[in-house]
């Protein structure tokens, strides 16, 4: 049964015997047909069984303060997900409400005789898995499509930092980081009848957020993420020296391909390592894709205060509050943050090419976080705040890296003690001045001025 998934990357949620007449794939963060283990995997057990395959995605009315920024993409993903699985004769079916109603109302209507979910760190989604698990008697298993090396199985407590994390992975790299199989045409009919998505209307009417506009400059899809990709390879052959330059176009791009898993970071791997990328770019690449993104799922899995003061290092609580009533030079409301009006033009950039654009240069991030911290009455404030114009301007918003990031630059997780100064304690600073040493801060000022559009 399970030829083509390795079983360190399944997780049995709810056990039991196998009785039920179709195998259905519950999708949540792996959206996509190409190169997904979840799904895979759910065929396996379905063409063992000689049973129907159905997938099916249950859109909830409000998720982490989303817009339609964020479920416009994934719901034009989520169109070119249906259109290829119908190609594979498995249906694709949009639910409509919490997942903790719908999954087990759908499960009991259908006789489903297995659920296959994919694997994700953040709170609100293991809840919902937790709360299905009681409410089904149907054998339920989770697989990791996500992370190269399985989350649950790289380690079973938090890790302090990427040093301590990356031998454990590499250790386990080179037995899972394997060529995909490819998903059959399904053998087996779903008879019962589905009803067809009219996606341009639902998009057109899905009741969210609409007052932040979606981007033209990405288009969402497997497609579009595998072109990214090729795109990247050809000509990243000196990420290495780019990738922390805001003002050089060196970055690959494909973060909100991946934050929706509309591409498998595991295929991102084989495609940079087999091509002709210089060394200490493949290196430098595929450490932020494999190590560092799975140091965040681990942190996001093993500390359920990840998006909260109570997150940080004990360390980091201790300094921070011991200088929280040190004096701010400037002091900015949300208001401010939001709208960009700092006196610092370097951060008011790195904002609105966050609130233009979906997306800002990971080091700008950085710079950007920490001067909310400077610029705040406490680091509580701080957090909150960064947290909320991360999740409602970037399409890679909500997500274990965003998480990390933030916490990282605020709260000192993954990292460690630094000399002392106001405000920040021990935490590490950054300033403009260093950002002027590392990269030419008015050409990055004036790419942004210079955005037209979306």
């Amino acid at each position: 049964m399970h030829k083509t998934v390795d079983r360190r990357r399944i997780t049995i949620i709810r056990g039991g015997e196998l009785t039920g007449r179709t195998v259905l794939y519950w999708m949540s963060r792996d959206q996509r047909v190409t190169d997904n283990w979840a799904l895979l995997y759910a065929q396996d057990v379905a063409i063992k069984l000689k049973q129907p395959l159905i997938v099916m995605f249950s859109l909830a009315p409000a998720f982490l303060g989303a817009t339609i920024r964020q479920y416009g993409f994934m719901l034009r993903g989520l169109h070119d997900v249906a259109q290829k699985l119908h190609r594979k004769n498995i249906p694709f079916i949009l639910l409509f409400g919490q997942p903790s109603d719908e999954v087990p109302a759908f499960v009991s209507k259908h006789n489903i005789g297995l659920i296959v979910t994919d694997f994700d760190p953040l709170r609100i989604k293991l809840l919902w898995k937790e709360q299905v698990s009681r409410l089904v008697v149907t054998p339920f298993h989770e697989v990791d499509a996500h992370n190269v090396v399985p989350c649950r199985l790289a380690s079973a407590k938090q890790e302090y930092a990427a040093y301590t994390i990356r031998p454990k992975i590499n250790r386990l790299l080179g037995d899972l980081l394997t060529p995909f199989s490819t998903l059959k045409k399904h053998p087996y009919n779903f008879t019962e009848r589905t009803e067809d998505v009219n996606w341009p209307e639902l998009i057109a009417k899905v009741p969210v957020d609409r007052s932040v506009q979606e981007v033209s400059w990405i288009v969402p899809g497997e497609n579009a993420a595998l072109a990214a990709l090729r795109s990247f390879i050809a000509d990243g052959s000196d990420y290495a020296e780019k990738r922390n330059d805001p003002a050089k176009n060196g970055q690959s791009g494909l973060s909100p391909y991946l934050h929706f898993g509309q591409i498998s970071a595991q295929r991102v791997a084989l495609e940079v390592m087999r091509s002709k990328v210089k060394k200490a770019s493949r290196d430098a690449f595929l450490e932020e894709l494999i190590i560092r993104r799975e140091l965040a799922d681990n942190f996001c899995l093993h500390n359920s205060s990840y998006d909260s003061f109570d997150g940080f290092p004990k360390w980091a609580q201790t300094t921070l509050m011991k200088h929280l009533k040190d004096r701010r030079e400037y002091t900015y409301s949300l208001s401010d943050f939001e709208q960009a009006k700092t006196h610092d033009d370097l951060w008011n950039a790195a904002q609105r090419e966050m609130v233009i654009r979906g997306k800002m240069h990971g080091y700008m991030r950085m710079y950007w976080a920490k001067k909310i911290l400077e610029w705040t009455r406490s680091a509580k404030e701080a957090l909150e705040i960064a947290i909320m114009l991360n999740d409602r301007y970037e399409l890679d918003g909500r997500d274990p890296n965003g998480y990390a990031g933030i916490a990282w630059s605020i709260g000192g997780v993954h990292d460690r003690a630094w000399g002392e100064r106001p405000i920040f304690g021990k935490v590490r600073y950054m300033s403009y001045k260093g950002c002027r040493s590392k990269f030419d801060v008015p050409r990055y000022i004036k790419q942004i001025a210079d955005l037209k559009d979306l």
